[in-house]
């Protein structure tokens, strides 16, 4: 990894996933918002987001843990790691929510398993989301089709970062719940995208 190139934080993938509007608000443009769903998961991680490490027979459990890849460029934290009695590595993402039927999250946990790859020498094949309201973990297994989700959505956020104009809104139900609504302005900004495109077709030539 060139040293001149900044990392990337790891939460980055999963905002990505979601909607590259939003990732480019909050990773570009360092502005967030709150509202009850981000609230609900800043109060589920809580739980996890103390330092700490404790012992579950021959488990290490390591709490809040600082990640990081110099192959991929990557910095960020762990929830939960759990080291097996010969040091593998098992990382728990902690989430308020029910399962999404995308795979933001599973991409955000992929991203953890390799940076604990390059940490600690040992291949992790899987890891788990904790769903919190179902008080339920879901195993996931890092294949090698999530790891090269993994490298594109890497390669994908520093293509957005690199560039002066903030990607499109997606205008869609995610916008919804999503904190940055208001910030974003999904609708009036679509409209003012395809009108300038109802222009350029009227007059010709590119918008």
């Amino acid at each position: 990894m060139d040293e001149d190139i900044a990392p990337i934080a790891i939460s980055a993938l999963q905002h990505w996933s979601y909607c590259p509007r939003q990732c480019a608000l909050i990773h570009m443009e360092q502005v967030f918002s709150e509202n009850v769903y981000t609230s609900r998961g800043r109060a589920v991680h809580a739980l996890v987001d103390q330092p700490g490490a404790e012992r579950d027979g021959t488990v290490r459990i390591e709490r809040a843990m600082p990640l990081w890849s110099d192959r991929l460029g990557l910095v960020g934290k762990a929830d939960l790691v759990e080291f097996g009695s010969d040091g593998s590595p098992y990382p728990v993402e902690y989430k308020h929510g029910p399962r999404r039927t995308q795979r933001h999250d599973e991409l955000q946990l992929a991203a953890q398993a390799m940076c604990l790859e390059e940490m600690t020498g040992h291949v992790v094949p899987v890891g788990a989301l904790f769903h919190f309201s179902s008080r339920r973990r879901r195993e996931v297994k890092i294949d090698t089709a999530l790891r090269a989700d993994v490298v594109s959505a890497i390669a994908a956020i520093r293509d957005m970062l690199a560039s002066p104009v903030l990607p499109p809104p997606v205008n869609d139900k995610r916008c919804r719940n999503c904190s940055l609504k208001e910030l974003c302005q999904p609708a009036i900004v679509d409209d003012q995208v395809r009108y300038a495109r109802h222009l350029a077709e009227l007059f010709g030539g590119e918008p």
